[in-house]
């Protein structure tokens, strides 16, 4: 099959969202957790997750225009400055994909989707307990993406937690242990299973 722009045109709508955005293959599925200032938290599913650096630590997500919908962790981010990222685990991607649902902003899709919220260390915003890897960030910029209105929300890593038998000598995480998901499209879910781990390629 030979898909030019054109033809990729052509498509129906829903045809054609959900083969872009399932093109680039497997992404991790996240679940980002905010507060507002009365409290009331929020949790969404993201698949657009990305390691920008690490020194400084930064991790940058895609956030879709606000007009078109109420955007609660955009909002949330905006007003407080932080957020947490935690992998979604294998065995509740049910309840994960459930957040993208249009929930009201009084109501937590915390309790709504079958999560628990867990404060860390103080952290000005909630993790995901049942994640077996969770992220704090603090919000540094965002960056418009003018060809399509949308934005790149960068934030600067302040806390993680995982489990001690997660995390090599070297530094890798084990993401099948940690049973981390993946996602591809908007609701196709995978379990992660390792092939190899290879030294650093010298000519």
């Amino acid at each position: 099959m030979l898909i030019t722009q054109d033809k990729l045109q052509a498509f129906d709508r829903i045809k054609r969202l959900n083969l872009i955005n399932s093109i680039t293959g497997i992404k991790p599925a996240n679940l980002i957790g905010t507060q507002n200032l009365k409290q009331q938290s929020n949790l969404a599913l993201f698949s657009s997750v990305v390691h920008l650096g690490s020194d400084p630590a930064i991790l940058g997500f895609i956030t879709r225009p606000s007009e078109e919908v109420p955007r609660h962790t955009l909002e949330n981010i905006l007003t407080t400055k932080h957020y947490t990222i935690n992998h979604v685990p294998t065995s509740m991607v049910q309840q994960a994909h459930q957040t993208a649902a249009k929930y009201p902003a009084a109501q937590s899709e915390f309790s709504a989707c079958g999560f628990s919220e867990q404060i860390i260390n103080h952290f000005p915003a909630p993790f995901v307990e049942q994640a077996q890897i969770k992220i704090g960030l603090k919000l540094a910029e965002i960056l418009p993406i003018a060809i399509n209105q949308t934005q790149m929300v960068i934030g600067v890593i302040e806390i993680m937690e995982l489990a001690d038998e997660l995390l090599s000598t070297e530094g890798y995480i084990d993401l099948q242990r940690a049973q981390s998901a993946g996602v591809s499209g908007l609701n196709n879910y995978y379990g992660l299973q390792s092939i190899q781990s290879f030294p650093y390629p010298r000519v």
